[in-house]
C-alpha cells in the first residue's frame, strides 16, 4: 500500500471537499478581497477620470465593461468599488455584533429587571421597519458613511441580542456554570470566559448572512443619494447613475448590480457552510 493511500488528506482537502458551498462561497470572498487589495495595479484607468470622447460606448476590447455618460471606465470602477462595498459589509455588522454579544450578555445572565430592560429596547426598534428606521438616522446625521455606520450600529445590534441572549439563558443553568459559581469565580470572568465562548457560535453564523443585508443596505443608501457620494465608486452609486441610460447603455447598471448579487451570493454561501459546519441551524 502505498503512502498516499494511507495518508491522511490535507486539511484543506477536507474541509473544503465535502463542502463545496463553503468552497464556493469562501472563493468568491477571496476573490473580492484579492480585487480589492490590488485595485491599484488592475484596474486599467483612473475610476474618476472622465473622457468625453469615450463617453456611453459599449464594452469592447478597450473598456470590456463600457463606458458611463462621464467617459470613465465601468470595469476600474467596479474594481475600486469592491474596497468600499467590502469595508460597508464588514465594517457594517462588527459594531452591531460587538453591541449585540455585549447586551445580549448582560441580560442573558443577570436576567430580572436588567433582561426586562434590554428586551423591551429591543422591542422598541423592532416595532419600526428596518430600512425606514435606518434611513430616518442617517437623515438626522446628514449622508456619508460615517452616518451609515453609525446607523447600522443602532438598528442592527438587536439581532445579535436575542442570539446571543437565547444561549445564555440555556448556559447559564449547565453544569460547568455551577460548577464555576461554586468556585468563586468574578461573574465577569463566567460570562465572558466560560459561556460566551459557547453561545457565539450561532452569532458568528448569522454574521455572515448578515453582512448580505448590509452590502445591500448600503448600496440602497447609496443608491438613494444618502451613502457614498459621487464621484466616488461604489456599486450602489453606479447602478443610480445608469438608471437613466437603462434602455440605451445598459452596461452601466449591469456590471456593478451582478457585483453586488455575486459578493452577496458569496456571504450567503460561507454563512449557510459555517451553520452547517458549527452544527447551527439559523
Amino acid at each position: 500500500m502505498s503512502l498516499e493511500a494511507i495518508a491522511p488528506a490535507p486539511v484543506w482537502r477536507r474541509l473544503f471537499g465535502r463542502r463545496p458551498m463553503l468552497a464556493v462561497g469562501a472563493g468568491l470572498l477571496l476573490l473580492f478581497v484579492l480585487l480589492a487589495i490590488a485595485a491599484p495595479v488592475v484596474a486599467p484607468y483612473d475610476p474618476i477620470m472622465q473622457n468625453a470622447e469615450v463617453r456611453l460606448q459599449a464594452p469592447s476590447l478597450l473598456h470590456p465593461f463600457g463606458t458611463d455618460n462621464f467617459g470613465r471606465d465601468i470595469l476600474s470602477r467596479v474594481i475600486w468599488g469592491t474596497r468600499l462595498d467590502l469595508q460597508m459589509a464588514l465594517i457594517g455588522i462588527i459594531f452591531p455584533f460587538l453591541i449585540g454579544t455585549i447586551v445580549g450578555t448582560i441580560a442573558g445572565f443577570f436576567g430580572g429587571i436588567v433582561d426586562a430592560l434590554f428586551m423591551r429596547l429591543v422591542d422598541i426598534i423592532l416595532a419600526f421597519p428596518f430600512l425606514v428606521l435606518m434611513l430616518s438616522i442617517i437623515a438626522i446625521l446628514g449622508p456619508g458613511l460615517g452616518s451609515f455606520y453609525i446607523a447600522m450600529a443602532l438598528v442592527g445590534w438587536v439581532s445579535y441580542a436575542r442570539l446571543i441572549r437565547a444561549q445564555m439563558l440555556v448556559l447559564k443553568s449547565s453544569d460547568y456554570a455551577v460548577a464555576a459559581v461554586s468556585l468563586g469565580f468574578s461573574r465577569s470572568r463566567i460570562m465572558f470566559r466560560h459561556l460566551l465562548p459557547n453561545a457565539i457560535a450561532g452569532s458568528i453564523v448569522f454574521s455572515m448572512s448578515d453582512a448580505t443585508l448590509v452590502l445591500l443596505s448600503g448600496a440602497a443608501v447609496s443608491y438613494l443619494g444618502l451613502g457614498v457620494q459621487p464621484p466616488i465608486a461604489e456599486w450602489g452609486v453606479m447602478v443610480a447613475e445608469g438608471q437613466s441610460f437603462i434602455t440605451t447603455a445598459w452596461w452601466i447598471t449591469l456590471f456593478p448590480g451582478l457585483s453586488i448579487v455575486c459578493l452577496a451570493f458569496g456571504f450567503s454561501m460561507l454563512g449557510d457552510a459555517l451553520g452547517e459546519l458549527l452544527g447551527v441551524h439559523e
